[in-house]
């Protein structure tokens, strides 16, 4: 008992150490207090209810009865060991409901410090809070007072059985005076909860999942049925309860039980008649035959909740008449978007940062590279980055000294200019090397906090006042030396190891002997541990559902990782529930449902940061009005920011979360529709189109992508997260085609969050993500140059397929990735697969590849050059000389200025394309379509 006693001590001691350190103890604190006030509650409550029932049975049990030779031996039995049983029976019992309430203390934090949301429910006209935090309390009270109340129930009976207060002889039941009024009042207390409960049970209706049909759609909600009959029988069902329970009450005074008995038989045929077979004979000769005429105005209240739990309530549908004819100039106008189309896939090219930049076989990048935006010489370039983090499994000595104290984590980013690549295929890195440099200003490298953190370092120690945790490989041999740098931990990142209880606790935490006895753990010596992101986040905001992928930004000059918080609710009324970890499934992100991952509300509330040097955890309210986030701050007073807080470096970083986008366009798959006859016929729903080049070969959806564009409409470009959607049917051929197109702006800022859908004609003709792979696929020339970057031992990788709504129309954009199947080789960009309508080309560059498209030209700003020059055509492959000259111009000044202009205009393009200024490129651009209406005008005597 004492080791056990010690192992609790010692893990809640080092929880206590970690919180206090970081800052948020009163986190901890709050959540300990309350989990033993639930376990105090609902021990007292099983323990006093049970114990109370037993001792009051026995108590008043017959004084001279006969009882059965069976029941005498069992007295004899229970007789030495009755005082043990009669407390600890209760207490045990008491403990596993303690246990079970604790569990329940978010439920009840909530109830406590409840807000109201401001919008009522259509059927009940009460705050949106009251099916959010109220009721859920309520049913879990009832919950368990059932539970008591049944349980005490149950140990009278016993007690009263065994000690003669009921005998049964043959089919006569005798039961003493003292142990009816007992049981009859145990009946009537257990029979008014039931009561409170189905009248309660009303209100559950307008969450409660609601089939219309095979083929119809699901949604939540109370519809015809429910209000007409399900609502008003359990009603119904909660008086007739209650008149039970009275009739019990009579009955522990008039001592009849045949009242309370016919009563419950009452009770049991009218749950049947009224709970279930008058609502099926409404449903079923009423509703079913025309289901339009009595569930359309429940239907529009589902749509209109469920956009508003899921907050594309405003989203902004635009009719978009996409073209899919090609003519020369028709980028012109979008050349912005065109020169900012990323080429570097971020799923694929780990491997070639990590050939190019691991420097050493103990550092390691992520699986899937993040994307981000970074202002480079005053333009904003969309960028792949990644944390370079330690690999502790591949260094070549693995001690717990080594691993502890020496290799502690790892060092600086990498990035590369998303839309440009090198001569040779190579990424165009912004941020590389070590020591780390490159144009982030990047001034604190090391990362000792992120998502491949080794378990726990001790950090912060010397031997013999050398410092000992190895920094960098370096030397005079530079990066690729054997020699190394080393440095010591300098920051208030962890636990100070300063006595021997800390040491101690920690020993016993880790398993470690080492940490109590080793030298070099020293007083000034910190120990780093929960070191993810996301875990690190979660402990301090336990309330919050965070993002799948955090993600690395350099804010004034150090390494921040970016975390995004949800709250959510499965409770909101009329709101349709979905699985989120469904939702966000896809070729990127997998994941395993769990059954109480249900949600139809949720909101990006919360925006955390942690510092990669530090550990530090800093919570920004990103949405302040969100009443859930609004209760949990009155839980946890004073640890959420103010959005107002956050430095204008840090918001540069700000993206539109991929997990809240993936629900969200779900829900558009069928809540685009608000009109409740379309929607109940399921007629224009939508699906995500499946991933055309997911690596893994198997069916899964394609992810939101992150890019830079101007949507159609919009007076400029902005760093955005899109998808686009496709019919949903069985038919091959239907799916084949887009539908639309879903776009959220994530540059921070007043349009920051704005969902734009563009809505593709019925009947139109744009191909979808799968027609267009398979024509790159299918088409002979691909094919043919495909198979000769396949000779010898190489192989082609498709990257992910682009879609970008530029031209009047939707173009595609593939890049094609070449990677030798021989020893440490890594994918390199090779060529770009683009196509318009049913119009492919495929070349080196991304703009070669659009000036072939769109017959040289294209009037595209395509950035992706090549390092050394061989950059593409830039967009200037066509004709120099304006239509309508005749090529005369002796006789016509106003038509040789014209087209002087021109030339001049057009020299600036190019040498604007070459140095990389877009902006120049693109004014440069709107004087030659200007040069060229002054040439016509000239000819035309103007």
């Amino acid at each position: 008992m004492v080791v056990i006693a010690f192992f609790a001590f010692s893990s809640l001691y080092a929880d206590v150490l970690w919180y206090q350190q970081l800052g948020y103890l009163n986190v901890l604190t709050t959540q300990w207090t309350a989990t033993i006030l639930m376990f105090i509650v609902g021990f007292l409550a099983m323990g006093i209810g049970v114990g109370v029932s037993i001792v009051v049975a026995f108590r008043m049990r017959p004084m001279y009865t006969k009882l059965s030779s069976q029941l005498d031996r069992y007295q004899q039995v229970i007789a030495p060991l009755r005082r043990v049983a009669m407390i600890g029976i209760p207490a045990v019992l008491g403990i596993f409901m303690g246990v079970s309430t604790a569990t329940r203390w978010p439920a009840v934090l909530e109830y406590f410090n409840r807000t109201p949301f401001g919008t009522k429910d259509p059927q009940f006209g009460l705050d949106s809070s009251f099916y959010v935090f109220e009721l859920p309390f309520w049913h879990g009270v009832l919950g368990y007072a059932s539970t008591v109340i049944l349980v005490a129930g149950l140990a009278a009976l016993a007690t009263t059985y065994l000690y003669g207060g009921i005998r049964v002889s043959g089919r006569e039941v005798r039961v003493a005076r003292a142990a009816r009024v007992q049981l009859a009042i145990t009946a009537f207390v257990y029979l008014a909860v039931q009561a409170i409960s189905i009248w309660l049970d009303q209100y559950s209706t307008v969450t409660d999942t609601i089939t219309f049909g095979p083929d119809a759609p699901t949604i939540n909600g109370a519809d015809y049925t429910d209000v007409n009959a399900t609502i008003p029988g359990r009603v119904i069902l909660a008086g007739i309860a209650a008149v039970v329970a009275v009739l019990c009450l009579i009955t522990a005074f008039i001592g009849r039980w045949r009242l309370p008995l016919v009563g419950t038989a009452l009770l049991i045929v009218s749950a049947i008649v009224i709970g279930a077979i008058y609502p099926a004979i409404i449903q079923n000769l009423q509703v079913n035959p025309s289901p339009i005429k009595y569930e359309s105005q429940y239907i529009r209240d589902n749509i209109s909740a469920t956009r508003l739990a899921y907050g594309v309530d405003d989203v902004k549908t635009k009719t978009y008449d996409a073209t899919t004819d090609v003519k020369a100039g028709q980028l012109r106008s979008d050349a912005e978007t065109t020169a900012s189309i990323r080429i570097l896939d971020p799923s694929l090219i780990t491997k070639t940062f990590a050939q190019l930049q691991q420097i050493r076989q103990y550092y390691q990048f992520e699986k899937d590279l993040d994307v981000d935006r970074y202002t480079i010489d005053g333009k904003k370039q969309d960028t792949v980055i990644a944390v370079r983090e330690l690999d502790q499994k591949n260094q070549s000595s693995s001690t717990w000294y080594n691993d502890t104290l020496v290799y502690t984590h790892g060092y600086g980013v990498v990035a590369a200019a998303g839309n440009k690549r090198t001569a040779n295929g190579q990424p165009v890195f912004l941020q590389k090397g070590i020591p780390s440099k490159g144009d982030l200003d990047l001034m604190q490298p090391r990362v000792y906090f992120g998502e491949q953190s080794p378990q726990y370092s001790i950090v912060g120690s010397k031997d013999d006042g050398k410092s000992i945790e190895f920094d960098y490989p370096s030397g005079s041999g530079g990066a690729d030396s054997s020699d190394g740098t080393n440095t010591t931990y300098s920051a208030n990142g962890g636990p100070k190891l300063d006595n021997f209880v800390k040491r101690l606790a920690y020993a016993v935490k880790f398993g470690s002997t080492d940490i109590l006895f080793s030298s070099s753990v020293q007083n000034q010596s910190q120990i780093l541990y929960d070191r993810s992101p996301k875990k690190r986040v979660s402990k301090v905001a336990p309330y919050l559902t965070l993002d799948s992928d955090p993600y690395p930004a350099v804010v004034n000059g150090r390494i921040v990782w970016i975390v995004d918080g949800y709250t959510t609710s499965n409770d909101y009324p009329y709101s349709t529930s979905h699985s989120l970890s469904d939702m966000i499934a896809d070729s990127k992100t997998s994941t395993n449902s769990l059954a109480v991952d249900d949600v139809n509300y949720i909101r990006n509330s919360v925006k955390a940061t942690v510092d990669a040097y530090t550990g530090k955890v800093t919570l920004y309210a990103w949405d302040p009005n969100d009443p859930v986030l609004k209760t949990w701050q009155k839980v946890f007073p004073s640890t959420v920011k103010s959005k107002k807080d956050m430095s204008t470096a840090l918001l540069a970083h700000v993206r539109y979360p991929e997990d809240l986008f993936k629900a969200q366009r779900q829900i558009l798959e069928t809540y685009h529709v608000t009109n409740s006859t379309t929607f109940y016929a399921s007629n224009d729903a939508w699906a995500t189109p499946d991933d055309p080049v997911n690596p893994s070969g198997s069916t899964s959806l394609q992810p939101p992508y992150y890019l830079t564009m101007q949507i159609p409409g919009q007076k400029s470009s902005a760093f955005s997260l899109y998808s686009t959607y496709i019919p949903k049917t069985q038919s091959a051929e239907s799916r084949s085609v887009l539908t639309g197109y879903l776009v959220a702006d994530s540059d921070p800022g007043p349009n920051y969050g704005k969902l734009t859908l563009l809505t593709l004609p019925k009947g139109s003709s744009v191909p979808g993500p799968s027609r267009v792979q398979n024509t790159f696929d299918s088409d002979t020339d691909v094919s043919q140059a495909l198979n000769l970057l396949r000779q010898g031992q190489s192989k082609v990788v498709s990257g992910n397929l682009l879609t970008v709504p530029v031209g009047g129309g939707l173009l595609y954009v593939e890049p094609v990735y070449v990677q030798s199947s021989l020893g440490s080789s890594y994918p390199v960009l090779r060529k770009i697969l683009v196509a318009f309508g049913d119009k492919i080309a495929f070349e080196d560059t991304l703009d070669k590849a659009l000036d072939t498209l769109f017959g040289g030209d294209s009037g595209a700003a395509a950035g992706d050059s090549s390092a050394g020059g061989s950059s593409g055509s830039g967009g200037t492959g066509g004709s120099t000389t304006p239509p309508g000259t005749g090529g005369t111009v002796v006789d016509n000044p106003a038509l040789q200025k014209a087209l002087d202009a021109y030339q001049t205009d057009l020299k600036a393009r190019t040498d604007a394309y070459a140095k990389g200024d877009l902006v120049a490129a693109a004014e440069a651009d709107q004087r030659m379509q200007q040069d060229v209406k002054d040439a016509i005008a000239a000819t035309q005597g103007k």
